[in-house]
This record gives structure tokens, C-alpha cells and sequence, in this order.
């Protein structure tokens, strides 16, 4: 007897029109972020386009916010991955609804609405903590290394600027020199109308560079002043007042390997924990205790944590209207004003001394009372279980937005619109745990 198959026709045309939601399994990811979207206040992205009735019909923002959304929870950050997603995907085209928005549209539109995004994720979280599965609690902090949308190919330190601006005046001036001699032995052959372009190209390649050079010796410069007036120091002074040696350099003057870099001067180059030194920025999140979810997030341009913790707590505080009972955070956080203003809040803090194994670690109780106060707490065992916590609870959603989503390297340069990503990039991963502590 011959074998019976299936019925397969490619080329039969649908005689009713499928509902979009049939092509997709039911509690689909997909499904779950139309829905959620749906539910927000998507005002912020309407706003743009209220009362210009000249303009050619734009797609609808909620169906754009859907897609971005959808887009970074499954690992598709760039624009151009998006747009060919549409066109390819059977999820992406069900949340399109038959849009087909160009990558230009979507970088545009994402580029616009990066605060809006910011607005969206504490939205989420107040809904997860309506819903019983965010407590603010316990928070852990704890911060990445993620790149910049720049080469640290494109960094040049101080010292090397000035060593390229002397020798690019010196060519500036030497091809100056040879368009005037150029220019008279012409004048004299053909006549002063005489026009000739190779000499103005070359000048001008030159002098971009070295206008570009300028441009971030004086970023350098100001930096540099900023961080001598933070220490004390004033214009002119040549040794601290403390006592103590001359210093090295000029107020305001850079160390000479201090680099800038030219695509994106916010970014900073950082050592990460696999590719070594790159251009990073440093990008926080502060943890809910209880099914980690991500409650507050900040990036910043400078490597180290120093600093982060208090301004995280303070915006979960703002935003939520709730202060956290407990923080946990590493021996990158920690210092004796961050410790000394937990306990004036009355948060009980576990903030490790030194690195992670140390046992010796102290501090001394008329310098640092509150560094002594925390050495006494993680001393005992039940500081050490607490302190324990922050490893899988901070850390992992870190990792998850590394590893699961493969978010390693922001599409966007500057640290407005890094702290805007940052955002939609926890956002996302919020909604994904979301659906997965709804299934359980």
C-alpha cells in the first residue's frame, strides 16, 4: 500500500484570512509583550505627532514600542536587525499587524523615545509590584562593563595628542609653505585664474585631524580641572598645603596617558572581565530580593563603583515612594560616607570591606566608624549568609542580559542615550521574567 502524507500545497491561496494570533503558539512571548504594551500609558509616544495633521501617516507608536521591545527580549538590538526581522519572522510580523517600517524609522523612533523607555520600565515595575512579585525589601546592587558604540582604536592619550599636534602644525605649515611656492610658479605660467584643488585636500584632511586633536585635549583639559578642583587644589598652587611634595603637573594638565576617544568622548576605556581593556561604560542595576527583577538603573562614565549606591537607592526611593529595608552591595561600593548615610536611613547594610575571601579585613573604629560597624556585622555568620545573597541576586540578571539576551555592546553613542538603552535593555528582561513568573 502507498504511503499517505499530509496534505502540502505551497502554492494554495487562504480562502478566509488566518487571525495573526494563530501563528504563534499560545503564551507566546510575542503574545505577552502585546498584551503588557497595551496596558501601559504610552502617552509620552503619541505626544510627538498631536495636532500636525500635514504629516504623511506615521505607524502607530504603540506597534513601534512592541516591536523594540520584543526586539531587545529575544537578542535583536540593531535597527537593521529589526527591519529584516519584519519581513522574516513570524513573530515580528504579528506584533507589525502587516508594517513594515524601515531600519531608519525604527532608529529614529528608538533614538526619540529612549527617556520614554525609561518611563515605561518603572512603570513595569510598579505594575510587578501591584501584582505581588516585586518587593522593595531587600535591593542588591551590583554594576557591568559593557562597551561603547566606539573602538578604543579611536582613544589617544594625552601625550600622544601633543606629539601629533606638534608634528601636524609641522606639516601644515610645510604644505602651506609648498601651496604659496606652488601657487607663484603657477601664477607666473598660467595666469592668476589659474585653479588647482590637490594641495586645499590634503591641507584640509590635515587640519580636521588636528582641529579633532584640539577638540579632545581641551575635553582632557577640562576633565582634569574638575578633578583638581574635587581634591582641593586651586590655580597656581604648586604643592599641596598639607605638606608633602610638589606636584608633577600643572593644574589642569592631564596625565600624559589620559586618553579621549574621538567616536564617543563619554565612553571611557575600562578592563573587562573577558576582553580585557575596552571602551566601556559602567552600567548599574539595583535588584529586588525577591524574584529579581530589576528596580533602578544608572550608567556611568567612570570604571569604578564608587559613589553608585546611594544615588540607586535614592531614585527606588523617588520613584516608588518606598525605601529599602536592606542593601547588599560589593567592596566596590564601599566607602565611609556611603556607609555612615545607610545607617542614618536606617538601611541595613551589608557592604563588603575587601575583596571576596579576605579574612582579615578591618578598619579603624576612630577613622572609619562605619566601616568598623560593617567589619563587625560580616564578621559574624549570619552577616556572611546575608552578604552570601548579593552573589546570586545581583549578579545573575547581569548575566542573563549578557548571556540570554547577548547584550554586550550599546547601539547608541553617549551617556544620555546609554542610560536610555540601559533602561529599555532592563525593561526587556523585566518583561521576560515577568512571563515566566506568570507561568509558574
Amino acid at each position: 500500500m502507498p504511503t499517505t502524507f499530509r496534505p502540502y500545497q505551497p502554492d494554495q491561496a487562504l480562502l478566509l484570512a488566518p487571525s495573526l494570533r494563530e501563528w504563534l503558539p499560545e503564551g507566546h512571548l510575542a503574545d505577552h509583550v502585546s498584551d503588557l504594551v497595551d496596558g501601559l500609558d504610552l502617552s509620552a509616544f503619541y505626544a510627538p505627532y498631536e495636532g500636525d495633521g500635514r504629516r504623511k501617516s506615521p505607524y502607530e507608536p504603540a506597534m513601534m514600542v512592541k516591536v523594540l521591545i520584543y526586539g531587545y527580549a529575544t537578542g535583536v538590538f540593531s535597527s537593521r536587525g529589526m527591519a529584516r526581522r519584519l519581513e522574516e519572522d513570524v513573530a515580528f510580523r504579528v506584533l507589525a499587524a502587516g508594517n513594515f517600517p524601515s531600519h531608519r524609522t525604527i532608529c529614529e523612533f528608538r533614538r526619540r523615545h529612549l527617556a520614554d523607555f525609561k518611563r515605561l520600565f518603572a512603570e513595569v515595575v510598579r505594575l510587578a509590584r501591584e501584582m505581588g512579585v516585586a518587593n522593595f525589601g531587600k535591593l542588591s546592587i551590583d554594576g557591568t562593563k559593557v562597551r561603547a558604540n566606539a573602538s578604543k582604536r579611536k582613544a589617544m592619550s594625552y601625550g600622544r595628542m601633543l606629539e601629533e599636534e606638534r608634528r601636524l602644525e609641522g606639516e601644515i605649515g610645510a604644505l602651506l609653505d609648498r601651496a604659496r611656492e606652488t601657487d607663484a610658479a603657477e601664477d607666473a605660467r598660467f595666469g592668476k585664474d589659474f585653479r588647482g584643488d590637490e594641495l586645499p585636500q590634503e591641507l584640509k584632511r590635515r587640519e580636521d585631524r588636528l582641529a579633532a586633536i584640539r577638540a579632545a585635549k581641551k575635553r582632557l583639559e577640562a576633565r582634569q580641572r574638575e578633578a583638581d578642583a574635587a581634591r582641593g587644589r586651586k590655580p597656581g598652587m604648586k604643592r599641596n598645603p598639607k605638606g608633602g611634595r610638589p606636584y608633577k603637573r600643572a593644574y589642569g594638565e592631564p596625565e600624559e596617558q589620559a586618553q579621549d576617544n574621538f567616536t564617543d568622548p563619554e565612553s571611557r576605556i575600562m578592563k573587562t572581565s573577558q576582553e580585557g581593556f575596552q571602551q566601556c561604560y559602567n552600567a548599574q542595576v539595583a535588584v529586588e530580593g525577591e524574584n529579581q527583577l530589576i528596580v533602578a538603573t544608572e550608567v556611568s562614565s567612570s570604571a569604578t563603583d564608587q559613589g553608585r549606591m546611594v544615588p540607586l537607592l535614592d531614585e527606588v526611593e523617588t520613584t516608588f515612594g518606598e525605601r529599602p529595608a536592606s542593601a547588599l552591595a560589593d567592596a566596590g561600593y564601599c566607602n565611609e560616607a556611603d556607609l555612615a548615610t545607610l545607617e542614618d536611613r536606617g538601611v541595613d547594610g551589608y557592604v563588603a570591606l575587601g575583596r571576596e575571601g579576605r579574612r582579615d579585613v578591618s578598619a579603624d573604629a576612630e577613622k572609619h566608624p562605619a566601616k568598623a560597624r560593617m567589619a563587625e556585622k560580616l564578621a559574624t555568620a549570619a552577616g556572611r549568609a546575608r552578604y552570601a545573597e548579593r552573589k546570586w541576586l545581583s549578579e545573575a540578571p547581569n548575566g542573563w542580559i549578557k548571556e540570554a539576551l547577548g547584550f554586550r555592546r550599546f547601539s547608541v553613542r553617549g551617556l544620555d542615550k546609554a542610560r536610555g538603552e540601559w533602561g529599555l535593555v532592563c525593561l526587556a528582561l523585566n518583561i521576560r521574567r515577568l512571563r515566566g513568573l506568570q507561568a509558574a
